[in-house]
Parts: structure tokens; sequence; C-alpha cells
């Protein structure tokens, strides 16, 4: 993998169906590519192995601490960090991007963002505020982190962000009750972040992009100081008929009902019995998850 003066770090559980996909979108940019597995138990480790990826193995905790996990054990020398998922592809027009402007990119930038196209249903979901949601995923080594977030983590650099205006997809090929079982669990990371702060969300983040902090801004000021329960059915309202979410035909009936109220009332109910169970049995937002979930915060 000749590529650019750039590392791709992937983290992967079972992703055989995505992962020479994946792989194959930055064939063209990077030197290296690195895979890190938590103990897949398909032809994930073997199939990246064969794709030429070098591959780590390491418990999974959560997103940000298997990202952070990587960047400090695999042994990175490149001048660029890109965070790829495993069922996400870059873009032809990003690749061919990168590769213009990379090399040249001011010594100050520390990171770039790119836009996330987001498909469900084999459709991409263009409508109801979420394109172009702009993500920090390209890094200068030794200038970014993730940050400690069980959900909605981003990666926090130390320097200026530019955007590239080009996609990253992504575009899972599992079915809807995967996505569902997925999201069930996704609930309880988002309910014990909003539980761990005293504003769920820390939002003056100079290091995110703009569009980032001021998302986390609404989220901590506004979203969850609206009633509890109330408000899942005010966002997907705001998303589906305000921002046109409609526009996306059923794909997108189904993505923002699912994503955008479904999704966000079961955060609230997350919510709602993990506090009881403090308040009722006098315990500790770490005991409770530690008694009822098997989560160590």
């Amino acid at each position: 993998m000749p590529g650019l003066d750039l590392i791709v770090l992937i983290l992967t559980y079972n992703e055989e169906k995505h992962l020479a996909r994946c792989i194959g979108s930055v064939k063209t940019l990077a030197n290296r590519v690195v895979v890190i597995d938590s103990a897949s138990t398909d032809r994930t480790v073997d199939l990246a192995k064969a794709l030429g990826a070098d591959v780590y193995q390491n418990r999974w905790v959560n997103h940000a601490a298997q990202f952070n996990w990587a960047l400090d054990n695999t042994s990175i020398s490149t001048k660029w960090i890109v965070r790829l998922d495993a069922d996400e592809i870059v873009s032809s027009e990003l690749a061919d991007m990168l590769l213009e402007r990379l090399p040249s990119i001011a010594e100050s930038t520390a990171g770039l963002t790119v836009n996330r196209r987001i498909y469900f249903l084999n459709k991409w979901i263009r409508h109801g505020g979420l394109y172009p949601a702009r993500m920090l995923r390209i890094f200068r080594r030794g200038k970014g982190r993730c940050e400690q977030r069980w959900m909605d983590e981003h990666i926090l650099v130390s320097g200026t962000v530019q955007n590239l205006e080009a996609d990253i997809c992504d575009m899972n090929l599992n079915s809807v009750s995967w996505w569902i079982s997925k999201h069930n669990e996704y609930a309880l990371r988002e309910a014990i972040d909003a539980l761990q702060q005293e504003h769920p969300v820390a939002w003056r983040q100079s290091t995110m992009s703009d569009q980032a902090r001021r998302k986390r801004w609404i989220k901590g000021r506004i979203y969850y100081r609206l009633p509890l329960g109330l408000r899942s059915g005010m966002y997907f309202f705001y998303r589906y008929f305000m921002r046109l979410g409609f526009l996306d035909g059923w794909p997108g009936l189904a993505f923002h009902a699912l994503q955008g109220f479904w999704y966000r009332f079961l955060v609230d109910v997350n919510i709602y019995e993990i506090s009881a169970a403090m308040k009722r049995d006098g315990l500790t937002l770490q005991e409770v998850l530690s008694q009822r979930y098997g989560k160590s915060v």
C-alpha cells in the first residue's frame, strides 16, 4: 500500500461483510491499514490479514477507549491518521481530493472534517438535517485523541480544523433487526453519558468543528432540558416535517422514526430506569451500572 503518508485505523467486531469494501476504498490512499479487532467470531481477522492490514486484538469497552488504545499501541509513524468504521467507505471524490491536497495542507492545520453520508434501506438519507454532517476523521499524528465518552464521541485536536467538501459513506449491509439490536446498546451508552455529567454534553470544546460544537450546545442546553420522553416526539417532528425528512420516502420514514424517535425515546427510558434505581436503592450511578448492567465507569 504505497499511498500517502497516512494510516487508516478500523475498529472491528464480526465485520466480514463490510471489511473488503472498506479497505478497498482506501487502497490508493494509505501506506498502512490497521484493524483493531475485539474477538470477532467470523472471518474478519483472516480477511483483514489477506487484504494486507496489520491486525491487533484488544478487549472492547467502548469506541473511545478502543480508538485511543489503537493510537497508543499500534506503532503509528505516519504524518496523518484516518478513523474509518468498517461499514463505511471513502468516496472516490474524497480519495481524489486527499491525493491532490493532503501533501500541501498547512502545518498549522491539525484536523480535517469530511461529510458523512448515511444510507438506510439502500437509500441515501439526504434530509432531516442529517446531511452534510461534518465529522473530524483525519488528523495529524500527535495532535488528536478521541474524547472519553460512552457515545457520540469526537476526535479532538490541538490546532486549526479545515473542512473537505467530500464524503465518507455509511453503508451498513446488515438487517434492520441487527440495526435495532445495536441501537438498543447505544441507547444505554448515551444514557450513561447523560447521567455522568451535570450538563449532559460538554459543548465548550474549541477543537471540534463548528458544526459539532453547535450540535453539542443544542443538545446540552435545549434538548436535554425538555421533558423526559416528550422531547423524542418533538425531535422527530422537527426532523421529519420541519427539516423535510419526508422527502426521503419510505426509507426516510423508517429511519427518522427509528433513529429520531424510537432511539431517542429509548435513551430516555434508560435514563429514567437508572435514575429510579439510584433513588429507590440508595445507590450511586457506578453501583447501579455495575450491578444491573455489568458496566464499569
